[in-house]
């Protein structure tokens, strides 16, 4: 044993949770996935995790460092994770479908030391690094084709994995402070913005779900969401907590309801978290409700299912209550800067539901208030802000301290309380129900939008005027995105062009599912866009 290491089950920060379940259960399926069918051991999981550590600390890389991660889910990437934490370093996943240039920009603003990458996207990262900033370019971990040229310092996954055995790597003793992930999330000033997330921030959000959602170690996780949303926060270390089993559901399969609901009755999956709007397609095209041919039964869903991320609407919702009658529904809220902050267990009786479930009270130990825009508070059944205090809540931005000031407010009594943004009203029961954002972030398939960054993208067009984007609403057809673009004189307008343009900077679920050219755009009297006509003309256009 090495260095200052200490026994893995004494302190409250996520490195020693792999470390303890391969203790506790080392035959035990620590990861299986859906694509492949590969699976490992918690043993197995632990000598990768245990490799990658050993070579990050010969690198020097430890407390207050950072490693990114590129890869698509897979056995690999949650390994990475682990060997990160074992470090004390703090990882950094960016969206395996993300334009290189995306990742590019969060792994330069991140500071890496080091990045674990698939081999299909070296070639990409290395072009769109920073020329500024090529010093920097952190070394590499290749997963994958081992002709892939690599630099004298890289290093590939296989032949890391099949070097001479290491001795032990025990999880570092380091506060519960310090910084165990950063999620970037998208920016209204069209550059993402790095979420830092403390050991203890996650613990604390664990130690809840323990207490309200009770996983066991007999359950069986699904990982739907992708590894650089926060909800995979739960799936990831609530399974390993408890030293059970998680499905890590790839990323074809998780966006086709037909064949994920096929998986997902012929599965033993017992704890179900994922966006409502992937629950909702299932239920319209997943064919949840057809017998399973080796029973001839209907499959009874899934123990335990969490949504979050979104507004689920009625109709679907009753729906799925009558197809998975016996399976606890928890509606959770909350944003990357809290993970879950509110919570309401919904009852099994949906049938006389007319309005969306309450996102629920305040999650112990946090405290919730409804202010104002002064922020004083205001009266119960009034409409407000929600705002958030407690171990739960971000430490800030990374390498942003004027985003961190303006996300806070000081109460009189010293606390900062974080702002969601979003208008809630508190009911007599102490529940709140969400009533929609005060600024411009939506959120689509439970992802955090800011639709200043799209815009931003579509300026980065030399050939667009002018530019803005709205997002409309319907039960029938969920949130649409709606780009309004004036192209400059004699400028040719393309629907297909202007697409292709957002896709080298921006994530697909950010590309606008509408583009709409106009002569020009219509502007208020100062002459700034006029966005609530833009809102009526997406509406009228369907």
């Amino acid at each position: 044993m090495r260095d200052t290491r200490t026994d893995a089950t004494q302190t409250a920060t996520l490195g020693g949770l792999l470390y303890a379940a391969a203790l506790r259960n080392p035959q035990g399926i620590a990861l299986r996935e859906s694509a492949t069918g590969r699976y490992v051991r918690y043993f197995e999981l632990e000598e990768q995790a245990n490799r990658l550590a050993s070579k990050w600390i010969d690198w020097g890389i430890g407390p207050g460092h950072r490693i990114g991660i590129w890869l698509p889910k897979s056995i690999e990437s949650v390994a990475t994770i682990h060997g990160s934490l074992r470090t004390g370093a703090a990882h950094v996943p960016v969206d395996p479908q993300a334009p290189p240039a995306r990742a590019a920009t969060i792994f330069s603003l991140a500071g890496l030391s080091a990045v674990v990458i698939h081999w299909q996207f070296v070639d990409g990262l290395r072009a769109a690094w920073p020329i500024e900033r090529l010093s920097e370019l952190p070394r590499l971990i290749i997963v994958g084709d081992h002709s892939k040229e690599m630099s004298g310092q890289d290093l590939n996954w296989s032949d890391l994995m099949a070097g001479s055995p290491v001795e032990s790597i025990l999880p570092i003793d380091q506060p519960a402070t310090d910084l165990a992930y950063i999620l970037f999330t998208s920016g209204s000033t069209g550059q993402p913005k790095g979420v830092m997330l403390t050991h203890e921030n996650a613990w604390c959000f664990l130690d809840w779900c323990d207490r309200e959602i009770a996983p066991t170690g007999h359950d069986i996780f699904a990982s739907h969401a992708p590894l650089h949303f926060d909800l995979s926060v739960f799936d990831l270390y609530a399974s390993v907590r408890h030293a059970a089993e998680l499905v890590l559901i790839d990323e074809s399969l998780a966006k086709e309801p037909v064949r994920l609901g096929a998986y997902l009755k012929t599965s033993s999956i017992s704890v179900w978290y994922s966006a409502p709007s992937i629950l909702a397609m299932m239920v319209d095209h997943g064919r949840l409700s057809e017998a399973v041919e080796s029973t001839l039964k209907p499959w009874p869903g899934p123990r335990i299912t969490l949504f979050a991320g979104e507004v689920f609407p009625v109709g679907p919702l009753k729906a799925l209550r009558k197809i998975w009658p016996d399976s606890i529904f928890w509606n959770l809220y909350g944003p990357t800067e809290t993970n879950v902050c509110t919570a309401f267990k919904a009852p099994e009786n949906l049938e006389d539901l007319e309005a969306p479930l309450p996102i629920g009270p305040v999650c112990e130990p946090l405290t919730g208030r409804v202010v104002d825009e002064q922020g004083a508070d205001v009266t119960q059944g009034e409409e407000g802000e929600l705002v958030i205090y407690g171990p739960r809540v971000m430490a800030g931005y990374f390498g942003r301290e004027d985003l961190t000031e303006s996300a806070f407010f000081r109460a009189s009594d010293g606390r900062k309380w974080y702002r969601t943004g979003d208008l809630v009203r508190m009911d007599q029961t102490g529940a709140y129900h969400f009533h929609g954002r005060r600024d411009r972030m939506v959120k689509k398939r439970g992802y955090r939008i800011e639709l200043g960054e799209i815009e931003s993208a579509i300026y980065r067009n030399e050939a667009v005027g002018r530019a803005a984007v709205v997002a409309i609403q319907s039960e029938a057809h969920g949130l649409r995105i709606s780009a309004f673009v004036a192209m400059k004189p004699d400028r040719p307008a393309s629907i297909i062009a202007l697409k292709r343009h957002c896709s080298t900077f921006l994530p697909h679920y950010m590309i606008p599912d509408d583009v709409k050219f106009l002569p020009e755009l219509p502007t208020t009297s100062t002459d700034k866009v006029d966005y609530p006509a833009l809102k009526k003309l997406a509406e009228s256009l369907g």
